[in-house]
């Protein structure tokens, strides 16, 4: 499986995206190969990247943790 971000265009009344050479290479894909696509809109890639995150400690707690250590150097 290869995963890529690719823009929307349009073509004529349609519209699609392209895949590109070395991403079609590693998934050794040809003209005319039939493929399945799994469609997810980006909303806000940060967020979606690092909203995932999820921390065992609380933020105060780091925080807290850091000023400790600030403080006995």
């Amino acid at each position: 499986m290869v995963e890529i971000t690719a823009q929307v265009r349009e073509w004529g009344r349609s519209i699609g995206v392209v895949i590109p050479k070395e991403a079609a290479s590693k998934a050794h894909l040809n003209a005319g190969d039939r493929i399945r696509l799994l469609i997810m809109k980006n909303k806000n890639p940060l967020k979606e990247t690092f909203g995932i995150l999820k921390f065992k400690r609380s933020t105060e707690e780091i925080l807290r943790e850091v000023d400790k250590e600030a403080w006995n150097e």
